[in-house]
């Protein structure tokens, strides 16, 4: 079964650590992609899915500019971090390790998303609804993220190590195709 994102009810989001000991979140505005699910045996799944890099955002509009540009995401080379994943291995009740490649920056990397099928059920609309937890840690000189300022007491002012977290409602795309006829 094919189920679809449904950005309304979905979040990618990402955090970095700051001036070493605190923590920035951001979040991207708009996504898409879609899921190959069969509740019976997710671990034959797949997934794929599109960030829009532009729409970035942080609640600081200077620091989302900065990240646009090309000392990061470099949005008007690369409109697109995408993932496509390569394999599914259970780990135990409904946790997996999704094994995919990651896109950033022109830049293409294996990456593990420690995943967590959070259930499937009908919605009180007659869709069938599935929810996904993904996380990682990536390292972003990896992908050419690699902009960075020493900090006079000693680390830099934006952590190497950003962490990603993926909170996915998926709807299963025959009710999508219904509900669009």
């Amino acid at each position: 079964m094919i189920w679809k994102i449904d950005p309304s009810h979905s979040t990618i989001g990402f955090s970095a650590r700051h001036m070493v000991f605190t923590k920035v979140h951001g979040t991207f505005a708009t996504f898409s992609g879609e899921v190959a699910l069969d509740p019976a045996a997710p671990e034959k799944g797949s997934a794929r899915f599109a960030i829009e890099t532009a729409s970035v955002t942080t609640r600081d509009e200077k620091r989302d500019g900065h990240l646009r540009s090309a000392d990061f995401f470099d949005v008007e080379k690369h409109p697109r971090i995408t993932f496509a994943s390569t394999g599914v291995t259970p780990k135990g009740g409904a946790r997996y390790a999704v094994r995919g490649d990651l896109t950033i920056r022109g830049t293409t990397k294996p990456v593990v998303l420690d995943v967590e099928l959070a259930g499937v059920q009908k919605s009180p609309w007659g869709t069938n609804v599935a929810g996904l937890t993904a996380t990682t840690s990536i390292d972003r000189r990896d992908w050419g993220l690699v902009w960075n300022v020493p900090l006079e007491a000693g680390g830099l002012l934006v952590s190497e190590k950003i962490d990603l977290d993926i909170e996915l409602e998926l709807v299963e795309e025959t009710a999508v195709a219904s509900a669009a006829a």
